[in-house]
């Protein structure tokens, strides 16, 4: 039975991905950041006895030390947060934040996970990111840059990875829109303290109704196309170095960059 590390999985797409999970021969730990999501998702799973469920906070050094003492064949590293705002106004410690929650923590605990499948010779690692971090996303400069690391160093991760002719899989998974709450959270956040001192006060309105109308438009509310790629990409003998979907958007992020 393998071992699957999943964080950042309260609910959503990692609740979707999880019960797909449950019907296959695998120990899952389902980790979150806080204790009263641990109280949560212990609830949740409580009569799934492959599921462990425990709170990692993974800016937290002694959280991460738990890590050490597991045997993990897969990681799931999604743990994120997303922080709105111009980058002209956004308060620095918001934005050092963001990057140290979804790029520095991410790639301190994957390089605790590697270090251990290196020793093993085999293993797997699977990278959530973005697909915004492939369009440049006004207002959202904060989440988007620190996705955009997050994406290009793990491929820089996997072209590294294969030097050492390790039989380890590095895969990227770049969803786009899909409504589960989290895009909500990280749009009305910056409202906190851009108000009516900020640069952008006259168009506070203009900027949220495009947002809303952009969210409203394009978010998924059924996360199957984004949840059965990222099965994949965790159960596929041969899995694909990049996962991405919805289809359309990410069609759509394909042809920004090409035309820009």
């Amino acid at each position: 039975m393998k071992t699957i590390l999943y964080t950042g999985a309260r609910s959503g797409i990692s609740a979707y991905v999880i019960d797909r999970l449950l019907k296959k021969d695998y120990l899952i730990y389902v980790t979150v950041h806080t204790n009263s999501e641990e109280k949560y998702i212990q609830e949740k799973y409580k009569n799934e006895p492959k599921v462990k469920c425990f709170k990692l906070d993974i800016t937290n050094k002694n959280d991460l030390e738990k890590i050490k003492l597991l045997n993990i064949d897969i990681l799931v590293s999604n743990a994120a947060v997303g922080e709105g705002g111009s980058l002209l106004e956004i308060d620095i410690n918001r934005l050092r934040n963001n990057f140290e929650v979804n790029v520095f923590s991410n790639f301190e605990l994957i390089q605790i996970v590697l270090k251990e499948m290196i020793k093993k010779g085999s293993g797997r690692v699977v990278v959530i990111s973005s697909l915004a971090s492939t369009i440049p996303l006004p207002f959202l400069g904060a989440y988007a840059g620190s996705k955009a690391s997050l994406s290009h160093m793990t491929k820089i991760l996997r072209k590294e990875i294969k030097l050492l002719k390790k039989d380890i899989d590095i895969i990227l998974v770049e969803p786009g829109m899909y409504h589960t709450g989290f895009n909500q959270v990280m749009l009305d956040n910056k409202y906190k303290y851009m108000d009516n001192n900020s640069l952008f006060n006259k168009q506070l309105s203009i900027i949220r109704k495009k947002e809303n109308f952009l969210f409203n438009l394009l978010e998924k509310y059924d996360l199957s196309s984004i949840g059965n790629k990222i099965a994949k990409a965790i159960t596929c003998n041969s899995p694909y170095s990049i996962y991405r979907a919805p289809f359309l958007q990410s069609i759509g992020a394909k042809i920004y960059k090409i035309l820009t």
